[in-house]
């Protein structure tokens, strides 16, 4: 995933330092199909993520979800229907 805004630069630095927080979304979005549900939402798994963790995740910042979502689809491209995106509005 390419970045020329900040807010994305933040992201990749924090995904860099925390990478068991895409490892855990990873495994909490894999059990929402086959637990049945059509749809997955990942402000949904990220507050289950901040309860699951006992001290949270310091950084972990609602303006990735978008971002998460997409690296969850580009790996797991089956996984594309479950998430509904919207444009970008910055790259």
């Amino acid at each position: 995933m390419q970045c020329n805004t900040a807010a994305c630069e933040q992201f990749h630095a924090f995904d860099v330092h925390n990478p068991h927080v895409y490892r855990a979304l990873e495994r909490m979005a894999a059990r929402r199909p086959a637990a049945g549900a059509a749809r997955v939402s990942l402000k949904d798994l990220f507050e289950d993520l901040r309860r699951q963790l006992p001290h949270g995740v310091a950084g972990l910042n609602n303006n990735y979800t978008a971002l998460y979502a997409r690296r969850l689809i580009s790996e797991h491209p089956h996984w594309a229907a479950a998430f509904e995106l919207r444009r970008r509005r910055a790259a």
